[in-house]
């Protein structure tokens, strides 16, 4: 979604390719990674099996990565990578990095297609403004919000609709996460539970989620039908991600994995004890 412009950049999209503007540059670096994979036994053979060149081209460039100082040969079929050989690789691979970066960031990032619900109809071409609701990115007719695109397909109201050439920010706040923990089931489990207390904390939000047997027994038990039961953390993080409040029941067990995935999703939460008091 970059709004910089396309032109002028060639040069710096040059440099940043590295090894990728040489064939010969780029067979080396294969070869050293190869090497560095396998060492110190190492069969040309399977080199040349790896990268797509016939094991006379390997041996020949080993020649050479010998002679530079990258390699040191031990042997018949023995080759280690040396500290020359790792600095020229690490150096090749952060200019790559830097190039991939650049490709999916400023290249990429123009011609990206995202998929948004049409609210009313829309025709192909014509400007749109984005809103997030219901977790679920909204197209309306018209340039009028915060974020706006450009329809890529035609669509009624309802249908899934493409939509490119982003501005702007979409405005919509996070989600709000709400933790009960449920104790070990040696320690009362979905018993000591107070289910009029969770159903009426379920009541004001958008989807419950349950981590372990004990809090899926507690929320049967209330009873409630909860809307995310497997991948809890990444599923919650998403949604509040996308807007949505979220009640997550989970055996204490599961606490951890699912504040530390909230904690590096950057989004608040609040636990409480589930047991009755």
């Amino acid at each position: 979604m970059s709004g910089d412009e396309a032109g002028g950049g060639s040069t710096d999209a040059g440099d940043r390719a590295g090894v990728l503007r040489s064939k010969r540059d780029a067979t080396r670096y294969q070869i050293l990674v190869e090497i560095a994979q396998r060492q110190p036994a190492v069969s040309q053979q399977e080199v040349a099996d790896a990268i797509g060149v016939t094991a006379q081209a390997v041996s020949d460039y080993l020649q050479g990565l010998v002679a530079e100082g990258y390699v040191e040969k031990h042997g018949r079929g023995r080759y280690e990578v040396t500290n020359e050989g790792v600095d020229w690789l690490m150096s090749r691979t952060e200019a790559l990095r830097d190039y991939v970066g650049h490709v999916s960031e400023d290249v990429l990032g123009r011609v990206e297609v995202d998929t948004a619900i049409a609210t009313a109809t829309i025709d192909e071409g014509q400007p749109v403004s984005l809103s997030m609701r219901d977790g679920v990115l909204r197209a309306t007719p018209g340039s009028a919000g915060s974020a706006t695109g450009v329809a890529v397909t035609s669509a009624e109201a309802g249908q899934d609709v493409g939509v490119t050439e982003f501005e702007g920010l979409v405005d919509y706040e996070w989600g709000e996460v709400r933790v009960v923990s449920v104790p070990r089931v040696h320690e009362g489990g979905s018993a000591a539970v107070d289910t009029d207390a969770l159903v009426e904390r379920a009541a004001d939000l958008d989807l419950l989620a349950v981590a372990g047997g004990e809090a899926l027994a507690a929320v049967e038990r209330a009873p409630l039908d909860p809307d995310i039961r497997f991948g809890v953390p990444a599923a919650v993080t998403e949604a509040a991600h996308r807007g949505l409040d979220v009640l997550v029941v989970a055996s204490v067990t599961e606490l951890s994995a699912i504040t530390d995935a909230l904690r590096e999703g950057d989004l608040g939460y609040d636990v409480v004890d589930g047991e009755q008091r």
